[in-house]
């Protein structure tokens, strides 16, 4: 089946009593056993029942269930936040002495993660370059937890050839982890690239305008876990199998012991903004592609910035991989930083706001507030100039949009 039938036939784990054509809200801490033996196997993991609502919802595990047919991943596990799930993923391969390789061009929250939550454990951040694949290869060795990337960082919007990465991954035994936010999997599909585990901050294009916060962790079940450098994960192929270690650790261990799963009503309006994210995704991404033209005949702006425009360095890749609709993101650059505030400030119609691929169309500055934190050498080496303005395109009409552009640049 196509998209949009399967998104909309995933059966429920039981039918529900009232035959609810959406999922209900299963809005409780705990859940009724008929027996010891039953509520032993839920608490163990023999049975599929949900034992406690900070381990297993049913309406958290809908939603999973249904990310999982859309994917064709072996697990997917739905978390409170984006963060979260990056955390989850790095956490699960992660121990003392081992190291991340990572991509020098991410989100400045993932850059503190791994350098400076992780590295207070003793796990190594070891940032590189990945749109030089052979730059990411050199930085691997025997230590090596796993490489994690954006497949177009934000706000840079540079592009890595993600075929090249997993072959290196592959070659020398590491799993590939990469962060697919900007471009929804009904777009882009991870696991036809050789992405082991993928990270989405569901919050964006999934919940259907900025209803609520999610991530998802999702496991494609490619990497064999026994040859892993992690003591922990190499442990746990001799109980579950070299294919289910990380699963078993994230929902056994990490779920359990650090309590992020989502929550039942993020879960219930993320159901409703898998019905129609593909309709929305193609809307607004369009609406992106065409913008994005208009601005490049503005004198105002100095650069625009989108790969799905054919004079962008990262086009021919960008197309190959995603397709002409790169995302529903572009960035513009103004003469300095006074002139990009003053550009947010006059804005009528683009929204003030952080947060991707909600309804409404957003402005931000990136280096003074997502970035606002590092300092100016550490933002250079990063590429964020305080020249660019981020523009997460909506819902309205591209011809108003750029009429707000338009009198913001006056």
């Amino acid at each position: 089946m196509q998209y949009e039938t399967k998104v909309l036939t995933t059966k429920y784990q039981k039918p529900d009593a009232y035959g609810a054509l959406s999922m209900p809200v299963y809005y409780t801490a705990a859940f009724e056993f008929p027996d010891a033996k039953a509520m032993s196997d839920a608490f163990c993991g023999r049975s599929m029942a949900p034992s406690y609502a900070r381990i297993a919802n049913p309406t958290v595990t809908y939603l999973e269930e249904r990310v999982r047919q859309i994917t064709g991943a072996q697990s997917v596990t739905a978390l409170n936040t984006g963060m979260a799930a990056i955390h989850y993923a790095l956490t699960a391969v992660s121990a003392a002495g081992l190291n991340i390789v990572a991509s020098k061009h991410l989100f400045g929250n993932s850059v503190s993660l791994i350098r400076d939550t992780l590295g207070s454990f003793g796990v190594e951040p070891r940032f590189v370059d990945f749109t030089k694949p052979e730059e990411v290869e050199a930085q691997i060795d025997n230590k090596t937890a796993a490489l994690f990337f954006e497949i177009i960082t934000n706000p840079q919007l540079f592009v890595a050839d993600i075929k090249a990465l997993s072959e290196i991954a592959h070659k020398k035994g590491v799993p590939l982890i990469a962060d697919t936010t900007i471009v929804p999997f009904t777009n882009y599909h991870a696991n036809e690239f050789g992405v082991d585990i993928e990270v989405v901050s569901s919050t964006k294009y999934i919940s259907g305008g900025g209803t609520g916060l999610g991530g998802l962790l999702i496991d494609y079940g490619h990497y064999d876990w026994s040859q892993h450098p992690s003591p922990v994960l190499q442990a746990r192929t001799k109980r579950v199998g070299k294919k289910l270690a990380f699963t078993a650790r994230v929902k056994t261990e990490l779920v359990t012991n650090l309590g992020s799963l989502m929550t039942p009503q993020a879960a219930y309006m993320e159901t409703l903004g898998l019905d129609t994210l593909d309709i929305r995704f193609r809307r607004q991404a369009e609406t992106t592609l065409w913008l994005a033209k208009q601005c490049q005949a503005l004198p105002e702006i100095k650069r625009v910035n989108y790969t799905g425009l054919k004079d962008n360095p990262f086009h021919e890749l960008s197309e190959k991989q995603f397709g002409p609709l790169p995302g529903a993101v572009f960035t513009i650059d103004l003469e300095s930083k006074e002139a990009a505030w003053a550009f947010i400030d006059k804005l009528q119609i683009i929204r003030r706001a952080t947060n991707l691929f909600d309804r409404k169309s957003l402005a931000i500055h990136p280096a003074s507030t997502i970035f606002g934190l590092f300092t100016p050498e550490q933002c250079a080496e990063m590429s964020v100039l305080d020249t660019t303005i981020r523009l997460s395109i909506g819902l309205e009409a591209g011809e108003d949009l750029l009429e707000d552009i338009m009198q913001a640049l006056v």
